[in-house]
Formats: C-alpha cells, structure tokens, sequence
C-alpha cells in the first residue's frame, strides 16, 4: 500500500498532429498540477484537500474547459459545474450553472461541509457562494476570445460539441483533428489515496460548447462523473450524456466491490465494454495505490504518480 495520485484534462479526438505549441502548455500544465498533488500527499495532507487543490489549479489554467477556460453556453455565458467526494465517508458535494464563482470545486466541497444536501445549483448555488464569502469575479472574467471564436463556429455548424478549447489563430483552427474539423480538450479531474488507503475524487468542467442554458452533464453526478469509496476513487470524462447514462465512475466501484476484480480490470471493462467508443476516458486510483487511466479516445490529457515511483505524463498511447 502506498499513495498515488492521477489527474485528467479531457479525453477525445485530440489529434496526432497537435502541434508542439499547442501540446506544450497542456503537458506543462499537467506536469505542474501533478508536482502540486505530489507534494500535498508526501506532506501528508488528506486525499480531499489533494484533489481540491489540484482541481483548482486546473480551473484556473485557461488551456482547460474549466475555471477560466470554460466554453460557452447557445446565450453566450458560462455555466461551470463540479464535484468532489471523500472515498472514506462517501460525503459528497457537486454544483451546477455558476457564472461567477471562480472555482467550482471549493463551492462543492462547501456544499457537502456546509450544508445538509449535496447539490446546489444555478442562483442556489451563487447565493450560497456570496453566503461563505468565496471568490468570485464578473462572468466576463472567464469569457475568453476562443471561446467566443468557438461558439460562432459551433452555431454556424449548428452543433453542441464536446469540450473544445483548442486555440485558434486569426479565427481559424490551428490544427485539424476529427472528420468535422473540430478540436478537442475538456473537462479537468483528479484522484488520489493516501498511505493509509484513504480516497478522494473531484471533476470539473464548463461542459459543451453551444449547449443550451441549464444542461447539466455528468461531471457534477455522482457516480456517473465522479465516485469515490473504500475501495477506488474515480474522475471521468468525455461525452457527458453517454456518461451519465452508463454511470461510469459508480460501475467501477461496483465492479471491484460486486466481482472482486482489480481496479485495472474494473475500469477497462467500463470504459472499453461498456461505452462507445470515442466517448469517454477516466482517471482511477485503488485503496492499494494502484492506478488506472483506460480511454477508448483518441487520446486523453493526464499524468499520475505513485509513492513506489512511478510516473506518466501522457496524451496518447505509447503503442
């Protein structure tokens, strides 16, 4: 037994030919994120605040649709939501449909210590968040040119898209990806247990690109984007309505806890069984310190390190 930690910044169609200048800030990002949780856990800070900690670095990293790089919703706003979940407890809290707070994941963890309910969502949410004195700033804080660049592109097409923050030069796309000419990145995550088995799992996202106000996806669902008990802690990403139909990050858990397999054989199954493919990745750690990070993408955003010493940080496979 022994700590681990593992973190995601989306999972899709991220395209082989990605420039080094567009891969560069992401896998600097994750180096950065995962060093932050690293140290957290070797000072012994519990799994909750390690994940909270890192999810909030990777909302205010641009690069990511969270925090300060979240998408844009079919009216031109932001409507951010997250989760976090204690493995140990299974206390939970999630938010939805925040414009101004400027990291979702502390006003989760708030609902679950705060409050009796687990969540809150939209002005519920806002006015609970001016209640406990967190930050905040105008929405226009987290309306960046991108995204703007990309709703257009995404009402031109008439599509809702999945997570893209890709940056465009001179309003064109910098690189090619899927069949669609669209480029992907999404939702932010992070998993981590402690030398003594504890777990925590926290998810983060500003959702799709031209969804309607008021969609919710799985990121602040319990057990569909985020999951955490005795025996695993769970993040997940990608196409949020698949992923909340097959409950992805809850299944996993089930998986270990009903068939007694291993977390790598639990969250393969998930993810490459029971999902279609292209629409979703996750990120995952055991009680025992194992880790499992499965995509049935292109490819997926993340980095993990364990205490016996190793480390990944990657966005493809190696094969």
């Amino acid at each position: 037994m022994g700590w681990a930690i593992a973190l995601h910044g989306g999972a899709g169609d991220i395209p082989l030919s990605l420039t080094l200048g567009s891969r560069w800030p992401r896998e600097e990002a994750l180096h950065h994120c995962l060093q932050i949780g690293v140290e957290a856990l070797k000072a012994k800070k519990p799994p909750l605040d390690v994940v909270e900690l890192v999810v909030r670095e990777l909302e205010n990293i641009p690069q990511f649709n969270a925090g300060k790089g979240s998408v844009l919703t079919n009216k031109g706003t932001v409507e951010m939501e997250a989760s976090i979940m204690d493995g140990r407890t299974k206390n939970c809290g999630a938010v939805s449909g925040l414009k101004t707070v400027v990291n979702a994941v502390s006003l989760a963890r708030l609902v679950m210590e705060k409050t009796p309910h687990v969540y809150l969502a939209f002005h519920g949410a806002e006015e609970f968040a001016k209640e406990q004195g967190v930050e905040t700033a105008d929405s226009s804080h987290f309306i960046t040119a991108e995204n703007v660049e990309r709703l257009k592109q995404a009402k031109e097409a008439h599509r809702v898209q999945i997570d893209y923050t890709q940056p465009l030069q001179n309003g064109t796309k910098e690189e090619t990806s899927n069949s669609n000419g669209e480029v992907q990145l999404g939702t932010v995550g992070c998993v981590a247990v402690d030398s003594y088995g504890n777990l925590a799992s926290a998810t983060s996202t500003g959702g799709l690109v031209n969804k309607r106000v008021g969609r919710i996806g799985d990121s602040p669902i319990i057990g569909a984007g985020t999951y955490a008990n005795e025996l695993c802690a769970v993040s997940v990403t990608g196409e949020g309505e698949a992923i909340l139909r097959a409950t992805v990050a809850r299944d996993v858990a089930a998986m270990m806890e009903f068939k007694g397999v291993s977390l790598e054989e639990a969250a393969s199954y998930v993810i490459h069984d029971c999902m279609p493919k292209g629409t979703a990745g996750l990120v995952a750690v055991s009680a025992t310190g194992e880790v499992a990070m499965p995509y049935n993408t292109t490819g997926m955003f993340r980095a993990c390190t364990t205490e016996d010493g190793y480390s990944e940080v990657a966005i493809w496979s190696a094969s």
